[in-house]
């Protein structure tokens, strides 16, 4: 599944429109002057529009990335690419990426 690297600029989004962010973005890697994103430590997210219990099962709260790529590792970590599968706890539901850099893809 090749596609484009993420990087601390990529506009990544909860399905219930809340931004996404890496907790801890790759610092000695950088795409298009920002820091990379891995596998390893979670998403925060914020602004999950998806009602607490009793009216739902949110908001999201974390996001995790399930595959990242094969090919390329950023300190022994996957990168993360913007086709990578990935779930948002507790509601089960995915993070999409909306926006990335375009120079730099990886499979």
């Amino acid at each position: 599944m090749p596609g484009f690297l993420l990087h601390l600029g990529a506009t990544v989004l909860c399905a219930h429109g809340g931004q996404a962010t890496p907790s801890a973005p790759n610092p000695r890697v950088l795409l298009s002057g920002q820091p990379a994103t891995t596998m390893g430590p979670p998403y925060m997210i914020a602004g999950c529009a998806m009602p607490p219990p009793t009216a739902g099962n949110g908001p999201c709260v974390t996001g995790q990335w399930l595959m990242g790529a094969t090919r390329v590792l950023i300190g022994g970590q996957p990168a993360l690419l913007q086709a990578s599968p990935s779930i948002c706890a507790p509601t089960g539901t995915p993070m999409t990426v909306a926006v990335t850099q375009t120079r730099v893809m990886g499979t």
